[in-house]
């Protein structure tokens, strides 16, 4: 290592305790396991109930992301009143509701609604007392149906097309060209709205 020009000279410190600074991470695999069992106790303890929550279907922010589905915070109030589940009643078995968000699309709301009543049409609710069923509780052969606590997957974001020939209407369009007049439309809506109201005014002075 050499010296150049008029510098400070290096003060290195290479005898440096450098093991008592150095962060050990030995308990790994006892960690590990810890964690596995204690993933197990809580399975065991939730019994017949879903290990995860019901989440909605919601779009990632940014242009980068807003082509992907992911899963939400909660449902909206509106999506839970259009598939009819109370929101107390909602978070009672198994169902996130977030007061805060609200529907930009129709399309996004319909997504959810449906993915509730497909999880209410699973959803099976086990009395306390066999005996003395509640409101809402499933009775009779729900009961014996088959359970799953896997939770409801995410619905395909793209709607998939079988391959066809391009016809020659959508080889014909100038899909820049039309986006630039629509945008110009929209740029010069006002302007054109003022000339065309002043020229009427004009026309009217004219006539009388």
């Amino acid at each position: 290592m050499g010296f150049a020009h008029n510098n400070v000279l290096h003060g290195n410190h290479f005898r440096k305790d450098w093991q008592r600074r150095v962060r050990t991470w030995f308990d790994q695999p006892g960690r590990k396991l810890r964690r596995r069992t204690a993933r197990k106790a809580k399975a065991a303890k939730l019994g017949v109930r879903p290990l995860t929550l019901l989440r909605p279907a919601v779009r990632g922010q940014t242009i980068r992301y807003n082509r992907k589905l992911r899963e939400g915070r909660g449902f909206t109030l509106g999506e839970l009143k259009e598939a009819g589940i109370n929101r107390k009643e909602a978070r009672g078995v198994g169902i996130v509701v977030d007061h805060r968000r609200r529907n930009l699309s129709e399309e996004g709301k319909a997504l959810n609604v449906e993915r509730l009543k497909a999880y209410k049409a699973k959803l099976i609710v086990f009395p306390r007392k066999a005996s003395k069923p509640k409101k809402g509780d499933s009775t009779g052969d729900d009961l014996k149906a088959e359970t799953t606590r896997a939770s409801l997957p995410l619905p395909d974001p793209y709607a998939h097309e079988q391959p066809r020939k391009i016809t020659d209407e959508e080889r014909s369009f100038k899909a820049y060209r039309a986006l630039r007049i629509a945008r110009a439309n929209a740029r010069y809506e006002g302007v054109r709205k003022v000339r065309a109201a002043k020229k009427e005014e004009e026309e009217a002075n004219k006539k009388k």
